[in-house]
């Protein structure tokens, strides 16, 4: 019987400052989509929680939400607030473990971006500029669903364009 795969726990964020958003140019020697646009993000790891107190007895709250504003840090530099959910999305290629990605909308708070990891460029966008790049697979779809969002609008489930 061949080993069980389990899932990974990927968390990203379109960071949203004023009507425009952060997208990043990933490595040019990036592992999936190399030398794409996309929106920061990165992996759950247990260390984002294992050496902290437990917020109850037996649990540790705003895991996913420590995560993600560890991942904006480390790969843009700047400051996130105001954390809401998006969308989910799964993918279970032949080479890798499966993953969960959930995808949220997160205000700018502060900071400079500073580019780490390998990131190429970034720009501060419009929904319209944005729609002109080269970006990864169903993102464009999801800043539709933010820029809905930051305009009063409720959020709808993903759709494709």
């Amino acid at each position: 019987m061949p080993p069980k795969k389990l899932f990974k726990v990927v968390i990203t964020a379109i960071v949203a400052r004023g009507d425009r958003y952060l997208v990043i140019q990933l490595p040019a020697d990036h592992k999936k989509f190399p030398g794409e646009w996309s929106i920061p993000g990165g992996k759950l790891t247990t260390e984002d929680y294992i050496h902290l107190p437990k917020d109850t007895a037996h649990y540790w709250y705003n895991v996913l939400e420590q995560a993600l504003r560890r991942e904006v840090k480390e790969e843009a530099g700047i400051e996130i607030k105001n954390i809401r959910y998006i969308t989910s999305l799964a993918d279970a290629r032949e080479d890798d473990d499966p993953s969960i990605v959930i995808s949220c909308l997160a205000d700018y708070a502060s900071g400079e971006v500073v580019l780490e990891g390998g990131m190429q460029g970034y720009r501060w966008v419009t929904l319209e500029e944005a729609g002109a790049m080269t970006l990864i697979d169903g993102i464009y779809d999801e800043l539709k669903i933010a820029d809905f969002v930051c305009r009063g609008g409720t959020p709808s489930e993903w759709q494709q364009s």
